[in-house]
């Protein structure tokens, strides 16, 4: 049997402007966003200071970047390769705190708000 011959489902229920205020103004939605703001702030503070050490080093501290570690590899360019390697490692995590985190309530939120089933 093909998708054709199956009944479309319905389409999803569009909430008014005051369902989305007052789903803004509820517990759950509070919660999602505190639990995002947990995880972005603290997040966003350590990469903004990483980067700022990484240039005022850079900028004031020549003797120590240019350190040879290993051939003509130095402590710059182990540092600044190290700010590529943390805002991968900054995207992943986020993922998976997104994954595990957020998306189960804001999916539980849409669901609610287009009278589809809860979680």
């Amino acid at each position: 049997m093909s998708n054709i011959d199956q009944p479309a489902a319905a389409p999803p229920h569009a909430p008014t402007g005051e369902q989305f205020i007052e789903m803004q103004n509820s517990p759950q939605f509070q919660e999602l966003k505190a639990r995002l703001r947990k995880f972005i702030f603290p997040m966003t503070a350590f990469f903004l200071i990483w980067y700022a050490v990484y240039v005022l080093l850079g900028a004031f501290a020549h003797d120590f970047m240019s350190i040879q570690v290993w051939g003509n590899i130095n402590v710059g360019l182990i540092l600044g390769l190290l700010q590529f390697v943390t805002t991968f490692v900054i995207t992943g995590l986020y993922v998976r705190f997104a994954n595990r985190e957020l998306d189960p309530r804001a999916e539980a939120i849409r669901n609610e708000m287009e009278g589809g089933p809860s979680l």
